[in-house]
């Protein structure tokens, strides 16, 4: 089964930094592609990151730009989201999320993780 699993978020003051974990299992990092969305209530979902091994791709949304980077570690088969410089508007739901071996970072994918808060606040 195709699954994932975000951990790492937690309460922090803006300008600090968080590390997002996706661990998954069923599927290998190398092989499909695994995306950083986040979600605050009453907003749409938007993407943060995303990266396709296939085709090297890593995609950042703007507002996250030269703040946030989206790795992995093949060995340990978990993506990364290292966020820098956190804001206040960085508040949100992170998830992490996959689909087969065809997407590529492009629409939305089916299979997500339950989610982890990330509080910046003053």
């Amino acid at each position: 089964q195709v699954q994932v699993m975000e951990s790492g978020g937690g309460l922090v003051q803006p300008g600090e930094s968080l590390r997002l974990s996706c661990a998954a299992s069923g599927f290998s990092v190398d092989e499909y592609a695994v995306g950083w969305f986040r979600q605050v209530p009453g907003e749409a979902r938007e993407e943060v990151s995303c990266f396709s091994p296939r085709y090297s791709i890593q995609s950042t949304g703007d507002s996250v730009k030269g703040r946030f980077t989206i790795s992995r570690d093949s060995a340990k088969n978990v993506v990364y989201l290292q966020m820098n410089n956190l804001n206040l508007e960085d508040t949100g739901v992170y998830y992490c999320a996959t689909d087969d071996v065809t997407w590529h970072c492009s629409g939305r994918p089916r299979f997500w993780g339950q989610g982890t808060q990330v509080t910046v606040s003053s």
